[in-house]
């Protein structure tokens, strides 16, 4: 059987290693995170404080509600920067891959602040509906302070969004996803205070519940995330994989490919078929030219092991 030199295929594949920008993770990509999480954990505090000091004085419980939500933003920032400073330490003996998902087990540890909020403002709700507390005059300045703090997480949700997706980051991706709930949640609160200063007070206290099902939402929303890497789900398609391996001359098969971690990144491992006739150093050069390709591709890869094996016996 004949086959393409292990030097050709090598050259093939670095013929091929045509960068793809946008899949490209900067270099310093933590330095990175960690100041847009200092902005954002400024902004975030700023509206928090915005709501709470202005849901107390004015006695409008949904936007109290609403500034605990807020507040959840900046505490999931501190968070995130906790975690992230601790995965941008590199490889060591106790972790020989890496310190990666602690900025996962950060993303997690948001659903905990989540939840203990969502508990609070279901508090209030029940005190104002059961009338332990009683209603107040709902002010224009109300409206002001909400529309503001709304124009400051559109913002932050723009801002977020977009850092998340050149860096990769599924921190910034959940603490989008949590002031992308805030927004809907206040903007429920703008229409119960609508509805309060016509005449209908309950709306206040019922909007601050509806305010606790975006806070679950957002929980469950994150959880599923962070679970999915924390449980070494597959994170690129197996047949996207078995493509790229297939376009390397001299390869005849591969199999039992499996890929774990985050979205930028990724451990691989999976077995290719070489003929049985190849000598073992073209067929480790011949890997090599596999992972160059898959790496070219996947730039969000940081270790690929190939395990080299004849092709399965025909019966």
């Amino acid at each position: 059987m004949g086959f393409v030199s292990a030097q050709d295929a090598i050259d093939s594949g670095r013929a091929s290693r045509i960068p793809n920008p946008k899949s490209r993770i900067p270099s310093d990509r933590y330095a990175e995170v960690i100041k847009v999480l200092s902005r954002v954990l400024v902004l975030n505090l700023g509206v928090a404080l915005a709501k709470i000091l202005f849901g107390y004085s004015s006695g409008a419980i949904s936007i109290l509600s609403d500034g605990f939500h807020s507040l959840t933003d900046a505490a999931s920032n501190v968070v995130g920067l906790v975690g992230v400073r601790a995965a941008g330490r590199p490889p060591d003996e106790d972790h020989p891959y890496g310190h990666r998902k602690f900025e996962t087990v950060a993303a997690a540890a948001v659903t905990i602040f989540l939840l203990l909020v969502m508990l609070e403002v279901l508090r209030n709700a029940f005190n104002h509906l059961s009338g332990r507390a009683a209603p107040r005059a709902i002010s224009a300045a109300s409206f002001v302070v909400m529309i503001v703090t709304v124009a400051v997480n559109l913002v932050v949700i723009w801002y977020e969004s977009r850092e998340a997706e050149r860096l990769g980051s599924e921190v910034l991706l959940a603490d989008a996803m949590q002031t992308r709930g805030d927004v809907w949640s206040s903007i429920t609160v703008i229409a119960a205070l609508a509805g309060a200063r016509l005449g209908l007070p309950i709306l206040d206290p019922l909007a601050a519940l509806v305010v606790a099902g975006f806070i679950g939402h957002a929980s469950y929303q994150i959880a599923q995330a962070t679970t999915a890497i924390l449980s070494d789900r597959v994170v690129i398609s197996d047949a996207d994989l078995e493509r790229v391996v297939m376009t390397v001359p001299g390869v005849i098969g591969c199999h039992h490919i499996r890929t774990r971690g985050s979205a930028d990144h990724v451990f691989l491992d999976l077995h290719v078929w070489l003929p049985a006739d190849m000598r073992l150093t073209d067929a480790h050069d011949l890997s090599h030219a596999v992972k160059d390709r898959l790496t070219a591709r996947y730039p969000q890869i940081a270790d690929a092991i190939i395990h080299i094996e004849p092709p399965p016996k025909a019966s």
